[in-house]
């Protein structure tokens, strides 16, 4: 099984993801009371589940240690993201608050008193994770400081990498995989996931004065800000959303059978993840595309009832 990327902004893509696996190496694990640590994983498993309710279902499915893994990974990336979007601080006052917390939660040795560094640093160590990774992560969210628009998918699909992709590649080396092969699957399933946000978040990123649709892509369906702000669902804007939605859906395709890479007792958790996601898309058609006066999402029951056969697809390697 082996899929070779053909798009140039994909090339582009995994030569960074490369890159950033070549920074590898052996971390010291990390010296602290078991009490302590213990704190810290708790306080990333309450951030997991005040803000993610799908990551924490999806990650109660791994083995423990992986689990505590998984959710300092998430709490390390919420953090970043909060950072960078603090309605309350200024541009100047985001950026010198990323500063201090990459210098924190990249430190060797976690500041006292600071939990999620504390976990993280632990996880990094335990699962040697690459700094590269994490680094671009933290590179990824920056952007979102000063830049609101992007002209191109190629564009997006940087910006995607950098708070998503990433995200995938430092998941795969919690859970576990075979080799460089799972990489492009990663950087595909992490491009098809933070589409799938940005398609259900269009309000919301409006009134924060962010528009992520491709500018190109928005004026070819005869689209406008202007028809953002109105919010009204038209025929163009269903003839957009169709095709947003259309990509998405074969990035998810290509990228899920990577899923196979990964070490046995992974598979569901990161099947799960993916499939509940791409199932927002299923939920925003189901509402003529309107993602102005409601947030498409999959409720609890929704959820669990898709788990069982999600459950047999992970392991009979039948993915989409």
């Amino acid at each position: 099984m082996r899929y070779t990327p053909s798009q140039p902004w994909e090339m582009r893509l995994l030569m960074a993801a490369r890159e950033a696996l070549d920074t590898k190496h052996l971390f010291e694990h990390v010296q602290a009371d078991s009490s302590v640590l213990k704190d810290a994983y708790k306080q990333c498993d309450e951030i997991t589940y005040e803000h993610s309710r799908t990551f924490y279902m999806a990650s109660s499915l791994l083995p423990i240690e992986k689990r505590q893994g998984a959710r300092a990974l998430y709490a390390f990336c919420r953090i970043t993201d909060d950072i960078v979007d603090d309605p309350h601080a200024d541009l100047s006052a985001r950026q010198t608050n990323l500063d201090t917390w990459r210098g924190e939660i990249m430190a060797d040795c976690p500041p006292d008193g600071s939990l999620v560094c504390l976990a993280w640093a632990d996880t990094r160590a335990k699962f040697n994770i690459p700094n590269g990774i994490a680094t671009q992560l933290i590179d990824g969210c920056e952007r979102d400081i000063a830049q609101t628009r992007y002209q191109t998918f190629a564009d997006l699909a940087e910006y995607s990498y950098g708070v998503a992709s990433t995200v995938g590649l430092m998941a795969m080396h919690i859970v576990g995989f075979a080799g460089e092969e799972a990489l492009p699957y990663a950087v595909r399933l992490g491009v098809a996931l933070q589409l799938t946000n940005i398609l259900r978040d269009v309000a919301e990123d409006w009134r924060n004065g962010r528009v992520y649709l491709p500018q190109d892509e928005l004026a070819e369906y005869g689209l406008s800000e202007a028809d953002i702000d109105n919010g009204i669902v038209t025929d163009n804007w269903r003839a957009f959303m169709q095709f947003q939605i259309e990509r998405a859906r074969r990035l998810y395709d290509e990228s899920l059978p990577g899923i196979a890479s990964l070490d046995s007792d992974g598979r569901f958790a990161i099947a799960a993840a993916a499939e509940l996601y791409r199932a927002i898309l299923k939920d925003i058609e189901d509402h003529d595309y309107d993602v102005f006066s409601r947030r498409a999402h999959i409720d609890t029951s929704g959820k669990l009832m898709r788990l069982p056969g999600i459950w047999w697809r992970s392991r009979t390697a039948s993915l989409p």
